[in-house]
């Protein structure tokens, strides 16, 4: 295929531009993420995130008022705070943004055997954006680009959103490469095996035993799921396969979802409420991994290792562990480099 792409460009005339040809792309996707702590920067990433159709589903009019007239005005400084605690001060950057560009580079280096093949990342919200990467890879060479949105377990607010994004980026081309996109792997065996192996190296390294492992997934509102979002049975099946990976009872890992935003239902039991209780009914010793995070970032560092931590302890618990997610681990290089070269099937 490639071969036969350089040689339709040495039969074209000699006046004929230039047209980088025969290269195919691997455009890695995450959420995002704030340029930096301060008020402005906050509220700019903020805005972003929160005015997605595919995040917030309340009526337009009602949601710019809200947006705008109260949280664009309130959550940046609190968020900021969220942010300054788990900044990577050396690069001045966010570690979803640090660990982001480490699992480009490294799956780069691993497809290093097909030349041909060009990897690079983007964030849904915040930068580099996808449509500036997919103009790039397009420029480069890439007439096929596989997008893949780094979320194991599928919802319309994180996938489809992504998904939605890189399209109006192929609306403004002419000459559009053609697209596919990497599946939801929430039950990829390659997937439980480095969330399994994790975990277990992770209890390794601990000089006390859990009473209990929460697997905690970002929420979601529960009228999403009503509305046919599988999200919540995707995470379900995740833990459940770990269990068995790990042949552990459900008394031993217990699913539990975080980051709730407003006052709607959303996907329940709550972790924090969770993590409350079971410190009051003498639970002393937690572990938490949380297998929807790829890489991670404020919900995991900030929300999960220091705020939850403190609220169990001050709720009579000991000792709260949160377990690294896969980041740019070997196992998660292994994983993601599987589940590419088997969507690149056809094209290399």
């Amino acid at each position: 295929m490639i071969k036969a792409a350089n040689i339709e460009m040495a039969h074209l005339p000699a006046d004929h531009p230039h047209v980088n040809t025969g290269k195919i792309g691997v455009l890695l996707v995450n959420l995002g993420t704030p340029e930096a702590t301060d008020f402005w920067s906050m509220r700019r990433y903020l805005k972003e995130f929160l005015w997605d159709k595919r995040v917030i589903e309340v009526p337009r009019p009602i949601w710019w008022l809200i947006l705008n007239g109260i949280i664009l005005n309130t959550r940046p400084k609190k968020s900021g705070h969220a942010y300054e605690q788990i900044w990577n001060h050396e690069a001045n950057e966010s570690p979803l943004k640090t660990i982001t560009r480490g699992q480009s580079d490294k799956l780069r280096a691993s497809m290093s055997k097909n030349p041909n093949v060009m990897v690079d990342w983007a964030m849904r919200y915040g930068f580099p954006p996808i449509a500036e990467k997919l103009e790039a890879m397009k420029n480069a060479g890439c007439e096929r680009i596989l997008l893949f949105p780094l979320y194991p377990q599928y919802s319309a607010t994180t996938t489809a959103s992504v998904q939605d994004k890189a399209f109006d980026g192929l609306k403004q081309m002419r000459w559009q490469p053609a697209i596919r996109t990497v599946p939801c792997y929430h039950d990829h065996p390659a997937y439980i095996e480095a969330l399994s192996n994790s975990l277990s190296g992770h209890l390794k390294t601990l000089d006390w035993k859990p009473d209990l492992i929460l697997a905690s997934f970002h929420g979601l509102p529960k009228d999403y799921l009503l509305k046919g979002d599988p999200y919540h049975c995707h995470c379900l099946k995740t833990a459940r396969l770990m269990r068995e990976h790990l042949e552990l009872g459900d008394e031993d890992l217990m699913t539990v979802f975080q980051s709730r935003f407003g006052k709607d239902e959303w996907l329940q039991p709550y972790a924090e409420e969770t993590v409350i209780q079971l410190a009051k009914d003498g639970v002393k010793n937690l572990v938490m991994i949380m297998p929807g995070f790829a890489a991670d970032c404020v919900e995991t560092l900030e929300e999960i290792a220091i705020g939850l931590k403190e609220t169990f302890r001050a709720n009579g618990g000991e000792h709260l562990s949160a377990v690294p997610c896969l980041n740019d681990s070997n196992g998660s290089i292994k994983l993601l480099g599987a589940l590419v070269k088997n969507e690149l099937k056809g094209w290399i």
